[in-house]
C-alpha cells in the first residue's frame, strides 16, 4: 500500500450480479472528533473521547494540539479506543503540520492565538492554495499578530501572548463554514467573549455551524444565535471536560449505502443516531428520493434495493446540496448511473475543498463516457453509457470513494491513489473489496 499521497492504481471491484447483504460499522465522525479535540483542549479538566476516528486528519489535529502543549493519551478499554485529553498551558515555539485538512488549518490558528509564543503553520502544497484569509483577518481584527507576508494563506506564524481579549468581529464564511466555527470555539476562552457576524453571501454547510454550537454547549459554553442577523455570540465561560462517544461519520456512509442501490441487497449501518447535527443524516431523504428503501431501528439504519441490474433503477434528482456539499461526489456517482438526468445545485463552495470538486467530477465522469455539464455552482448529469478507465482523485478522499461506486457497475475502473481515503476512512480499499467480492 502506498501513502495517502501516492499514485498507485487500484482496480475498483466490479459486481454485475448478486445482491450484497452486510452490516457495516462506519468509523467515527471526523467533524465531531476534531471539534471535540479542540474543545477538550480548551476545557478546565480532562475529557475522554470514546471511539474517536483514527485518520490522517484527526491525527494531524491531535499532533497539532500536542505540539502546543496539550496532553493526549491513548488507551484501549476492551476493544474500544479512548483518548484522554488533559488541558495544559498552550505554549510556543511550535510547528503545526496541517497536511491538507481544512479543520486543522482553520481550527488551530485561533487556538494558537491563545498560546504564549509563536506557533508556525504549514502543510501540503494544496493547503497553501486553500482559503484561510477570513480566519487570519478575524484574528488580526482581535489584535493577534500573524506573520503571513501579505499572502493571507499558509505558511504563517501566529504570535500569541497567552490570552485574547475577544470582542466583535465580522467574518465572511461564505467559502467555508469552518471559518466561523473556528472563531466560535475559542470564544469561551477569551476575556470578553466573542460576537461574530457573518457578512458574506449565503453561509454554506449550516449543519456544521449547528454542530459547533451544540458541541460548545455540551462542554458548558453559553452561546446565543440570531440567525436573522447572522450573528453568533459566545460568552466568556470556563469549558468543562466531559466523556463523549463519537458518532459514526454519516457522510462516510454514503458510498456504503450506494452498494445496495447499485448492486441490490441490504446494507445496515450500525449505530446510526436517532438525532444528530451531522449533515450526512440527510442521506436518508436524498437516497429515498433516488429510489432506495430506508428504515431505522435501534440497531441503526438499513437501506435496501433490487439494484440496477435486477430491475430497480436509480432515479435522477434535482437538489440543492448547499448545506450538505460533502455528499456531492457520492451522489454524483449515483447520478451518473441513474435512469434520468440530475441537477446538483448550490455547490460552488466545493471548488475550494481538497480539490475543485465540480471540475474534477465533470472531468473524471466525462472521461469514462459520461455527460456532465459544469456550471459555476452546479452540475448537470445526464446518464450515458460508461466504460472503463482511470478515475483520478486529486488527493481527495471523496473523489476516491466516488470512483469506487462507479466501479461497482462499470468494469475496468482504475482508481488512482485510493489510499487518499485514509484522510477520513482508514483501510477503505480492504473493507470495500471484502464487501463487494
Amino acid at each position: 500500500m502506498t501513502s495517502p499521497r501516492g499514485t498507485s492504481q487500484w482496480s475498483a471491484p466490479f459486481r454485475r450480479r448478486g445482491p450484497i447483504i452486510a452490516n457495516v460499522a462506519i468509523p467515527g465522525s471526523k467533524s465531531v472528533t476534531n471539534r471535540a479535540l479542540v474543545l477538550a483542549a480548551l476545557s478546565n479538566s480532562s475529557s475522554t473521547l470514546r471511539r474517536p476516528l483514527i485518520s490522517r486528519d484527526t491525527t494531524l489535529m491531535k499532533n497539532g494540539l500536542v505540539a502546543m502543549g496539550v496532553g493526549i493519551a491513548e488507551s484501549l478499554v476492551g476493544s474500544e479506543l479512548r483518548w484522554t485529553i488533559t488541558p495544559q498551558e498552550l505554549i510556543g515555539p511550535a510547528l503545526v503540520d496541517v497536511g491538507n485538512a481544512g479543520t486543522v488549518m482553520r481550527f488551530l490558528p485561533p487556538v494558537a492565538a491563545l498560546a504564549k509564543g509563536p506557533i508556525s503553520f504549514d502543510g501540503d502544497t494544496r493547503s497553501h492554495e486553500r482559503p484561510l484569509a477570513p480566519v487570519i483577518r478575524a484574528l488580526e481584527e482581535l489584535g493577534v499578530i500573524i506573520d503571513h507576508e501579505g499572502r493571507y494563506s499558509l505558511p504563517m506564524i501566529v504570535n500569541g501572548t497567552g490570552s485574547l481579549l475577544g470582542g466583535e468581529i465580522d467574518i465572511d464564511a461564505s467559502a467555508s463554514s469552518q471559518f466561523l466555527s473556528s472563531m466560535l470555539m475559542i470564544g469561551p476562552a477569551t476575556i470578553k467573549g466573542l460576537s461574530a457576524r457573518h457578512i458574506g453571501p449565503l453561509l454554506p454547510s449550516l449543519p456544521h455551524i449547528e454542530m459547533t454550537v451544540a458541541m460548545l454547549r455540551d462542554f458548558g459554553a453559553e452561546v446565543d444565535v440570531d440567525e436573522k442577523k447572522k450573528r453568533w455570540e459566545v460568552h466568556p465561560t470556563q469549558l468543562v471536560g466531559r466523556e463523549l462517544v463519537i458518532e459514526p461519520d454519516l457522510s462516510n456512509a454514503a458510498p456504503f449505502l450506494s452498494l445496495a442501490m447499485v448492486c441490490g441487497g441490504e446494507i445496515k449501518i450500525a449505530d446510526w443516531p436517532a438525532f444528530t447535527t451531522q449533515p450526512g443524516d440527510q442521506l436518508r431523504e436524498i437516497l429515498t428520493s433516488m429510489g432506495a428503501t430506508i428504515s431505522m431501528s435501534e440497531e441503526g439504519l438499513t437501506i435496501s434495493s433490487a439494484g440496477i441490474f435486477d430491475g430497480q433503477s436509480i432515479q435522477g434528482i434535482d437538489i440543492d446540496l448547499h448545506d450538505v456539499g460533502e455528499l456531492t461526489p457520492s451522489i454524483a456517482a449515483l447520478a451518473a448511473l441513474a435512469d434520468s438526468p440530475s441537477y446538483l445545485r448550490g455547490i460552488g463552495h466545493l471548488r475550494l475543498h481538497e480539490t475543485d470538486r465540480l471540475a474534477a467530477l465533470r472531468r473524471e465522469i466525462n472521461a469514462l463516457g459520461g455527460n456532465v455539464v459544469e456550471e459555476e455552482t452546479a452540475l448537470h448529469i445526464t446518464p450515458a453509457p460508461l466504460h472503463g478507465g482511470t478515475f483520478h482523485t486529486y488527493d481527495d478522499h471523496r473523489l476516491a470513494t466516488a470512483g469506487a461506486v462507479i466501479g461497482l457497475a462499470i468494469e475496468g475502473i482504475e482508481v488512482e491513489n485510493i489510499d487518499t481515503t485514509a484522510k477520513t476512512l482508514p483501510d477503505f480499499a480492504r473493507i470495500w473489496s471484502a464487501l463487494v467480492e
